[in-house]
């Protein structure tokens, strides 16, 4: 942990340097961020302009919810987005050789080559909803344990889709596609899943579970109740998917051929 935690550090650096040429380009995209961020924001609220309750659920509790899933999806994209490159073009073009050919493991040295500051416009809109809505949340010991012990398990969710999803392309040369498809789900994460019919509930909890990025922990800060199902399945669901997802890749990697021209 500690060499990996060394080199997140290097090649954070190393990125940073790279930005920092480009000064314009950084500042647009933190913009654009921020402002697609906004946008969302500002939908939820002309809706409860119109209906003040949405399936019980009150506006300060949504707004709760959805920068609780700003955090980990802000997290994952700052840490691991080189991630959707594997997917995009390193296996089409044959770039992924040079992680096979240095001294680290080909997932670490891909997930942490590149870091993504746009991330933290995604943190920073998540910080500030929880901030404002606050006061929907009766603080308690256990519920401030649950929420640090949830938000790294939430990451992980991310991450590990990330992972399954771009391995594929040791197959199918390129996924990038299939990755961006199922990643748009997780904007039904984002809001109570209680709204949705029961397939979509079951296919966000379950099947792509981003509705243990968001929902379920938070609807355990917000209501204090099934601290199991809401905190323990987060922990439980990261862990499965993870391997599930390491193991994907494994297969991948010991069935990648080298492409390009």
């Amino acid at each position: 942990m500690r060499k990996i935690l060394r080199l997140e550090r290097i090649f954070a650096a190393q990125y940073l340097k790279q930005l920092m040429e480009y000064k314009g380009d950084f500042l647009i995209g933190m913009i654009g961020v921020l402002l697609t961020q906004g946008l969302n924001i500002l939908l939820i609220g002309i809706i409860f302009t119109q209906i003040p309750s949405l399936r019980g659920w009150t506006l300060p509790e949504i707004m709760f919810i959805y920068g609780y899933g700003s955090l980990p999806k802000g997290i994952d994209h700052v840490l691991t987005d080189n991630l959707w490159a594997v997917g995009q073009r390193l296996v089409r073009k044959g770039e992924f050789d040079k992680y096979m050919t240095r001294p680290i493991n080909p997932l670490i040295y891909c997930a942490l080559e590149t870091f993504q500051i746009d991330g933290f416009g995604e943190i920073l809109i998540g910080i500030l909803l929880m901030i404002s809505s606050w006061s929907a949340v009766d603080w308690t010991p256990l519920k401030a344990f649950a929420f640090i012990i949830s938000l790294p398990f939430a990451t992980v969710i991310y991450t590990a889709i990330k992972i399954a999803l771009s391995s594929l392309a040791f197959w199918m040369k390129q996924s990038g596609s299939l990755l961006y498809v199922f990643y748009q789900i997780n904007g039904f994460s984002k809001y109570p899943v209680t709204i949705y019919n029961f397939p979509i509930r079951f296919f966000v909890s379950f099947l792509v579970p981003f509705a243990f990025t968001a929902y379920y922990p938070a609807n355990f800060l917000l209501t204090g109740r099934n601290f199991f199902l809401n905190i323990g399945g987060t922990v439980l669901i990261s862990l499965v998917f993870l391997a599930i997802a390491l193991w994907i890749w494994k297969k991948g990697i010991s069935a990648y051929e080298s492409a390009g021209s």
